[in-house]
């Protein structure tokens, strides 16, 4: 790529050469706030935790949680190809949950900072035969860092949603000029595709969404025991990845549904950010609700009325105990909703708000089919709750054709697959050049 590289985007990197010190001060307050590993980094700057193994080397990058998931399936298939992985994530919690899920052959760095000495650390250690950039994640400096070194650069499960592509649109030649590093745009969808092609993207291809691709969640068989006789005799229901500001909407539905359903209605919670713990638990016993936090090592007894999932890595148990989910992000705006399909795949009828944005497709999918219901606010998600609860052979009949129906939108990662194959066999004639 030869074109010129826009104003804000020299001054962005010019800035970035001496922002050292002002990076240094927002590291030491995002270690106190728990968002920081202290002891990794190092990793942050861009000095490597491990040797650079010999042989192929993909470099696959996914943010946080969520994108973590996605990727598993994909890193498998990397590693059965051959290709050693370095997975690199920004968030601490996505770190914990990846840790015990690699296969052999994959490793995790936390991701440089976006400043050019750590890139310039990081691609010089590493070096990279492929870098895999999960959805949106458009770094400048490390995207340069990688055309610099001729390492080609893929955006796989690559999304766009309206939301985000007005604002892209205030600043064409930025959008234009980050998005022509990549030698392939593999986009979720043909509207995905459409709006970064409209961007600059030079050429995208609809691979579909590796989402869909996700394995059933995997569960603890003890912990599901010990769950199932905590609430015996009991009709439960999950809210799974809740955010603040949702957390009081979940409790109020809640309410709503005891009031018909029967005071003993059991919420398994599961706030998206477990270190919010504290915080929900208190809004929970302030509405003289009695609490069991799972960090804490407990299990519901005969007298819990929420099961506070605090962890990381246990939606499978929370799923697999309940006959209805809701999903949160999506009752509160900004945050545009969280996966669903894994909930679905364990056929478990899906209930959300209407701000789904990251995942239209899949909610729209399953609420064709009956296997979601959108709800606008508490009120509407207390009285969903009831409807599901009341008619449990409905709920079990809805729940089911919501799982064939995410399953049949299965096999993005074989096309993933399809698409980088002229980049491994690109790698391999380099190689013996």
């Amino acid at each position: 790529m030869t074109r010129r590289r826009p104003f804000p985007l020299s001054l962005y990197r010019g800035l970035s050469h001496i922002a050292a010190p002002v990076v240094r001060l927002m590291v030491m307050r995002r270690v106190q706030r728990g968002k920081e590993d202290p002891k990794r980094l190092g990793e942050r700057r861009g000095h490597a935790a491990f040797h650079r193994p010999s042989g192929l080397l993909v470099w696959l990058h996914a943010a946080s949680v969520g994108e973590v998931a996605s990727a598993l399936p994909l890193i498998r298939r990397l590693r059965e190809r051959g290709a050693l992985v370095l997975l690199t994530t920004v968030t601490v919690t996505s770190a914990r949950m990846v840790q015990p899920r690699l296969p052999d052959g994959a490793v995790h760095q936390f991701i440089p900072f976006d400043l050019p000495g750590a890139v310039n650390r990081f691609l010089d250690h590493w070096k990279p035969d492929l870098a895999l950039f999960m959805e949106q994640e458009l770094w400048p400096n490390l995207l340069e860092g990688c055309r610099q070194r001729t390492i080609p650069a893929v955006l796989v499960n690559a999304r766009m949603s309206p939301r985000s592509f007005k604002r892209w649109k205030f600043a064409p030649q930025v959008a234009r000029y980050l998005l022509g590093h990549f030698a392939v745009v593999l986009a979720q969808s043909d509207d995905d595709g459409e709006r970064l092609a409209q961007l600059g993207a030079t050429r995208t291809v609809n691979v579909g969404n590796i989402k869909y691709d996700v394995p059933v969640l995997d569960v603890d068989a003890d912990h599901l025991a010990r769950l199932a006789v905590g609430f015996a005799g009991r009709a439960v229901w999950t809210a799974a990845s809740t955010h603040a500001g949702e957390d009081e909407l979940v409790l109020d539905a809640h309410a709503i549904a005891r009031q018909i359903v029967g005071r003993r209605l059991g919420l398994i919670l599961a706030p998206r950010h477990p270190e919010r713990g504290d915080d929900v638990a208190r809004l929970c016993e302030a509405r003289g609700l009695s609490v069991a936090r799972r960090s804490a090592g407990a299990f519901p007894l005969a007298s819990t009325d929420v099961f506070l999932l605090d962890t990381i890595g246990e939606l499978g148990l929370a799923y697999r105990s309940a006959a209805v989910a809701f999903i949160g992000g999506s009752l509160v705006e900004r945050i545009g909703g969280h996966n669903p399909i894994e909930a679905a795949k364990l056929e478990r009828v899906v209930l959300h708000g209407p701000h789904v944005h990251n995942f239209a497709d899949v909610f729209r999918t399953l609420d064709s089919t009956g296997g979601g219901i959108e709800v606008l606010d508490a009120s509407a998600l207390g009285a969903a709750l009831v409807a599901c609860l009341s008619a449990p052979s409905e709920c079990a009949q809805r729940a089911a054709l919501g799982r064939v129906a995410v399953e049949n939108l299965g096999g993005a990662v074989d096309r993933v697959f399809r698409a980088l194959e002229p980049f491994f066999l690109q790698t391999s004639l380099d190689a013996h050049a």
